[in-house]
């Protein structure tokens, strides 16, 4: 459940999309669907929110997002490249205004040199002039179960999404 705060500032979210007549759409990996289904939870969210996809293993990145392949293998799919590349995959496969992709570890991955749940997120849009690219991008780091740290990199996601909203208003 959300509380009342994350509430009115998705409410907000799906307000501003909607009065610039503009889509969201989204690519997750660590966060499993955790943004969608967060944000879906806004009442009239439909008349924003284009869709999504998860890619949870580096060929469906690179067939469905368009992610360099090289790279990625060389980073395991975790970098901030690696989420400004699915966040314009997602964009460009949905036709949306924005974009916003979240990639990392859930959980610590010491072999990996990763001592605590980490993300990259990228937020995608196309300005009102046709201009288009990566707007904001975020390194999250935190604690906490996996179910929490994907649900805490959701309302990241979604937060820098309002924020770009707001700042092209």
């Amino acid at each position: 459940m959300l509380d009342a705060r994350t509430t009115k500032r998705l409410e907000k979210l799906r307000s501003l999309l909607v009065e610039r007549n503009a889509t969201l759409a989204v690519a997750e990996s660590l966060t499993a669907g955790n943004v969608m289904a967060t944000f879906a939870t806004v009442e009239g969210v439909s008349e924003c929110l284009e869709g999504g996809v998860i890619t949870y293993n580096l060929e469906q990145k690179v067939r469905q997002l368009g992610v360099n392949r090289q790279h990625a293998e060389a980073v395991n799919c975790v970098s901030q490249r690696v989420a400004d590349e699915m966040a314009r995959g997602v964009a460009e496969r949905f036709e949306s205004t924005f974009a916003v992709a979240a990639t990392g570890y859930a959980q610590s991955a010491p072999e990996r040199g990763i001592p605590r749940p980490m993300a990259f997120l990228a937020v995608w849009s196309r300005d009102m002039d046709g201009s288009s690219g990566v707007c904001h991008q975020l390194r999250w780091e935190g604690d906490g179960n996996r179910f929490e740290v994907q649900r805490a990199v959701a309302l990241v996601a979604l937060e820098m999404v309002l924020d770009e909203t707001q700042r092209q208003s």
